[in-house]
C-alpha cells in the first residue's frame, strides 16, 4: 500500500480553504524530492537547488487554484521547475557575464568539491559529461534517464514534439558516450 495520496484528492482538498494547508503538505510530501533532484541535476549546487525548490513551490501554491486538470499535476510542476532552472542559469550567465560553457565548467568544478555529492567516480564522470551538453539536451537526458519520463510527458513539460525529444536524447547519449570515452 502506497502512502502517496492521489493527485485528484490533493487538488480537491486544495479547493477547500479549510483543507488547503493539508493538501499542500501532501503535495510537498509527494513531489518535493522529485522536484529537488530534477532541479539539482540542472543547477548542480545544493543551496541553489534548495532555493529554486522553494521558488517553485511558492509558484505552485499561488497557481494551484487555477490549475486545469488537462495536464498531469507533476507534469505541470516539472514545467514550472524547468522554467525556474532555465531562468536561474540564464541569470547566472548574465550576472557573471560569461558564456554558458564557462558556467558549465564552474558547475563541474563545484560538483567535485560538493559535500552533498556522494556518487562514485562513474557518477561524477556522468555528471561532468552532462554539464557539457546544451541546455535542452541536458534537460531531455535528465528527464528520460533519471526521472524515467515518457517522451509524451516530456513533450507536455517542454512543449516540444516527441520526435524532436527523441532526437535530443539520442544526441545527448552520443555526446555523453564521446565524453566518457575521451576521459578514460
Amino acid at each position: 500500500m502506497s502512502n502517496q495520496v492521489d493527485d485528484a484528492v490533493i487538488l480537491e482538498k486544495f479547493q477547500d480553504e479549510r483543507t488547503r494547508n493539508e493538501a499542500f503538505n501532501l503535495l510537498l510530501k509527494k513531489y518535493q524530492q522529485k522536484i529537488y533532484w530534477h532541479i539539482r541535476r540542472m543547477v548542480v549546487n545544493h543551496d541553489d537547488a534548495d532555493d529554486l525548490v522553494q521558488d517553485v513551490f511558492i509558484k505552485v501554491w499561488k497557481s494551484l487554484l487555477g490549475f486545469r486538470s488537462d495536464a498531469q499535476l507533476y507534469t505541470w510542476m516539472y514545467r514550472i521547475a524547468t522554467n525556474e532552472c532555465i531562468t536561474f542559469l540564464n541569470r547566472k550567465k548574465l550576472k557573471n557575464n560569461i558564456p554558458l560553457d564557462d558556467v558549465s565548467h564552474e558547475l563541474a568544478e563545484s560538483l567535485a568539491d560538493s559535500s552533498y555529492f556522494d556518487g562514485d567516480k562513474a557518477q561524477l564522470k556522468l555528471q561532468k559529461a552532462l554539464l557539457t551538453l546544451p541546455e535542452k539536451q541536458k534537460l531531455v537526458f535528465n528527464m528520460k534517464y533519471y526521472d524515467e519520463m515518457k517522451y509524451e510527458e516530456m513533450s507536455e513539460v517542454l512543449g516540444t514534439s516527441v520526435g524532436a525529444l527523441k532526437s535530443s536524447f539520442h544526441l545527448a547519449v552520443k555526446k555523453i558516450e564521446a565524453f566518457l570515452l575521451a576521459e578514460d
